[in-house]
């Protein structure tokens, strides 16, 4: 652990359980979705330069989704957010 060693564990409450109930329900609503659309358009035909627009997208997504995320955290950790 990396902050106080001595901090004590403490129960779920029940609210925190429904929350996790709620939040894992929206999780397997949104990947049954997900299948079903992705199976709704399997005859759907993609050139090559859709696919490869499809990869640069996605790999830009998740690129400025980390470069935002180590900017929050190099904020956070040399104490520009106060």
């Amino acid at each position: 652990m990396s902050g106080d060693d001595n901090a004590k564990r403490v129960p779920l409450s029940a609210a925190g359980g429904l929350a996790l109930i709620v939040l894992f329900s929206f999780l397997a609503v949104a990947i049954a979705y997900a299948i079903y659309g992705w199976s709704a358009i399997a005859t759907a035909h993609i050139s090559t330069f859709g696919w490869i627009a499809l990869g640069v997208g996605s790999a830009v997504t998740i690129l400025v989704g980390g470069g935002l995320m180590a900017l929050v955290f190099y904020s956070s950790r040399h104490d520009y957010d106060r």
